[in-house]
């Protein structure tokens, strides 16, 4: 063994390992990653309603008698929750929107990201507490 190849095994034999990563991934489930995920799963949800939206308000300029029939399922107790939960992705989409805008655009904004994190959702709990039960009134006939 050369004198060169002792003196590197000596070097890193002192060297305290990395830490393992699981397979495949680099979040860990912090802040960051479920931000991440939470903003493309609202963003695309909101997408496709705007999708279904526009057609089904064309609809209207082809027989205003299949508009009325799909604009009346609308009012069923079911579509309620889901008007619900669009209210919700809009709300949670917005407010982690302007939390990027905070981390893109400002200095303080990527040392303090895990903290804004929590006050958005914070900011979408009570925005929520104070839509949901209105909504839910209107939905199942409480007004």
């Amino acid at each position: 063994m050369s004198s060169q190849a002792a003196r590197s095994g000596a070097a890193t034999a002192g060297r305290i390992p990395a830490p393992k990563r699981p397979a495949g991934t680099l979040y860990r489930g912090r802040e960051g990653m479920w931000s991440w995920v939470l903003h493309r799963i609202t963003g695309t949800a909101i997408f496709f309603f705007l999708l279904v939206h526009i057609l089904d308000t064309s609809l209207i300029r082809l027989d205003a008698a299949a508009y009325d029939a799909v604009i009346g399922t609308y009012k069923t107790p079911i579509m309620g929750l889901g008007e619900l939960a669009l209210v919700a992705a809009i709300g949670l989409h917005a407010l982690n929107g302007l939390r990027v805008i905070a981390i893109d655009f400002t200095q303080w904004g990527v040392k303090h990201q895990r903290l804004m994190f929590w006050i958005a959702i914070a900011l979408w709990v009570v925005l929520m507490l104070g839509f949901a039960p209105r909504h839910l009134m209107h939905v199942f006939g409480g007004e």
